[in-house]
């Protein structure tokens, strides 16, 4: 697989500063590609931040990660008091994830 055929999709529903999204993207993208690194899996992930505000929730971020993987897609969803604390969060999620899908592929008498 093509480094090419890879689609992340950065949706900012907070409005967060381009500095901060620039970061958060770039992260996001980075750790996802090391997800690739031999597979082909994986086609693409989609990345969403919302603040969560309210009385009850003050300086929230929630961060959704769904990493649409071959036969079946991965999702986090991480909550924090920062939009990168939450990345981070759901990031590590994910791969943990992803490793364990793989390592139940790589030993059929353990599949459902």
């Amino acid at each position: 697989m093509m480094m090419a055929d890879f689609t992340l999709e950065f949706r900012n529903e907070v409005g967060l500063p381009a500095g901060v999204k620039a970061q958060m993207s770039s992260e996001a993208e980075r750790r996802l590609r090391a997800l690739l690194e031999g597979h082909t899996d994986i086609v693409g992930a989609e990345v969403a931040v919302e603040e969560l505000t309210g009385d009850t929730t003050p300086h929230m971020y929630e961060v959704r990660v769904v990493v649409y993987m071959r036969p079946e897609s991965v999702f986090a969803v991480e909550k924090a008091e920062t939009a990168i604390g939450a990345l981070k969060g759901s990031l590590s999620a994910v791969e943990r994830q992803v490793r364990q899908y793989r390592d139940r592929l790589g030993e059929p008498w353990k599949q459902p």
